[in-house]
């Protein structure tokens, strides 16, 4: 099997890992990739987001599964065309990528599938703001309807914060705040049929403690020792597959990963949000646990042939991934500073580096081109080791500035 992986983040690079380990993928592309993934699959530079440069490039190659990193590739229709071509893709159609694209229209999913939600506005105006959070009290919850790279919502007990941030996105989704933990858990769809991953839990605020703006996420672990017995089922049950379903009906039928956020509340599961892509950094530890080949997965979902009753195997132990962010992260990373320690950091037993927001900067020197720079992860028996392991690599890890969270699964090992 022939693979292109579009993206050029940390969630493309586990992707390509995992796909370079599976025995039935024979050519492995990234298109733009990564330093990171250069070890393990031929880069091509070009925009994922040109549905015309990557049919091309996908004709090519002579590829046989493209599979779709980001969402802005899927609401720039790039699956729609890659299919127009007659070419297996994993990740859904513009239609139904809107599911991750408008806030407002997975509440209208929701409402129509009957998945527990919380109850919700959509506003266009600052009267409608303003009755909005008079409804639903602190903590404010305002989410731009709009893609925001994970970064469009804000949660605070301050008005003015949060009616500052809905008058600059626009229109918006208020919503009641939603208490209790959050799971993230990823589904393989295939149009008609959903197979979960195991669920993780990131970490969104930049700083310990749960403290400072939200960002794409600062470190995930998995499994949940403290997860409901029975979760995974009723989420494919009450949430899943009556998605799948409502989409179907409607005739945009959601082939690839359906990734539901969740709060386990007081008075039961709850979605927060639906992406329609893998999560990152949750990504990097769900594959890292995933023993069943991931090509023959993807491609099952792909041409519509994903058997509902798989059973997929898992390696034993733990998974916690600890991302390096560069400094200013999140709201001005600064660029350009020389990364260095890599080799040590792998060296260490248990862990390994993902690449996330690098590039080769002058003389081939590997420096930060993005936010979220580094995805360290750490692997044990336990979280207590996967995480010992993890942060014993990223104290490896060098670049100027740069800042990671200390307590990634640090409750949950601890209980």
């Amino acid at each position: 099997m022939r693979v292109l992986v579009l993206g050029s983040g940390g969630r493309e690079h586990a992707l390509a890992r995992a796909l370079h380990r599976d025995p039935a993928v024979t050519a492995l592309h990234c298109a733009p990739g990564n330093p990171g993934t250069a070890e393990v699959a031929d880069n091509h530079q070009l925009d994922p987001c040109d549905p015309t440069a990557v049919t091309e490039l996908a004709a090519r190659l002579g590829i046989e599964l493209v599979v779709v990193g980001p969402e802005a590739v899927l609401m720039a229709g790039v699956g729609d065309a890659v299919r127009r071509a007659g070419i297996p893709c994993f990740g859904p159609d513009k239609e139904a990528a809107r599911i991750e694209g408008s806030k407002a229209f997975a509440k209208e999913i929701m409402a129509a599938a009957g998945v527990p939600t919380a109850d919700s506005r959509v506003c266009e105006t600052t009267g409608q703001v303003e009755e909005a959070l008079d409804a639903f009290g602190a903590p404010y919850v305002v989410k731009d309807d709009g893609l925001a790279a994970g970064k469009g919502v804000v949660v605070t007990r301050d008005r003015d914060v949060a009616a500052a941030h809905a008058a600059a996105c626009g229109r918006v989704v208020i919503e009641e705040y939603l208490d209790g933990p959050e799971v993230s858990l990823f589904a393989l769809c295939d149009g008609q049929h959903a197979v979960p991953l195991l669920p993780a839990q990131d970490f969104k605020r930049a700083y310990d403690g749960d403290e400072g703006p939200n960002t794409g996420g600062m470190g995930a672990y998995t499994p949940l020792p403290w997860a409901p017995d029975g979760l995974v089922d009723e989420v494919m049950s009450r949430v899943v597959q009556p998605v799948v379903d409502e989409l179907r009906r409607r005739e945009t039928p959601y082939v690839g990963v359906l990734y539901a956020g969740l709060a386990i509340t007081s008075r039961g599961v709850r979605v927060i949000e639906f992406n329609a892509r893998f999560g990152d950094p949750e990504v990097q530890v769900v594959l890292d646990r995933l023993a069943t080949p991931l090509g023959v997965l993807l491609q099952s979902c792909a041409i519509g042939g994903l058997d509902p009753e798989t059973a997929l195997e898992w390696r034993p132990g733990s998974a916690v991934t600890v991302v390096v962010a560069a400094e200013g992260y999140p709201a001005a990373p600064v660029k350009g500073g020389e990364i260095t320690g890599l080799d040590e950091a792998a060296a260490v037993d248990g862990a390994y580096v993902l690449h996330a927001g690098t590039k080769l900067g002058a003389e081939g020197r590997l420096v930060a081109g993005g936010g979220r720079v580094l995805n360290v992860v750490g692997t044990g028996p336990d979280l207590a080791a996967a995480r010992a392991t993890a942060y014993e690599a990223a104290a490896k890890v060098g670049l100027p500035g740069s800042h990671h969270r200390t307590d990634i699964a640090l409750k949950a090992a601890r209980a």
